[in-house]
């Protein structure tokens, strides 16, 4: 369990359209093999320390004549920012994927004393 040691608690989440390679027939679409595709993700503000970080697909839209094979994760997380992850192998075609984030964490409030 990650343990939240403020009593302020921040939210923050979004929703990403990832790739869409249907229509320029990318690498998602018409490649073979390990795949992968990732963006970085930049919260409204920061956290004190790095967040729990959910990420899901909202919108899938794949070829229904292969294998359906799919990794996300959200990874290198920090206080400032995330990256979004997508990953697929074999032969699965993906035409687009767009993906829905939601972090939450400890955040500062405007009368926290700052001692360097």
């Amino acid at each position: 369990m990650k343990r939240l040691r403020s009593h302020t608690i921040g939210l923050d989440s979004g929703e990403v359209m990832l790739f869409s390679d249907f229509e320029d027939d990318g690498p998602m679409w018409t490649g073979r093999g390990q795949r992968e595709r990732r963006r970085r993700i930049t919260f409204s503000e920061a956290f004190r320390e790095p967040p729990h970080v959910q990420v899901s697909m909202s919108l899938w839209d794949i070829d229904a004549t292969t294998v359906t094979r799919a990794d996300i994760s959200a990874e290198a997380v920090t206080e400032a920012g995330f990256d979004m992850v997508f990953r697929t192998w074999g032969d699965t075609r993906v035409a687009r994927v767009r993906m829905a984030w939601t972090a939450i964490g400890s955040v500062g409030e405007e009368d926290d004393w700052v001692v360097g």
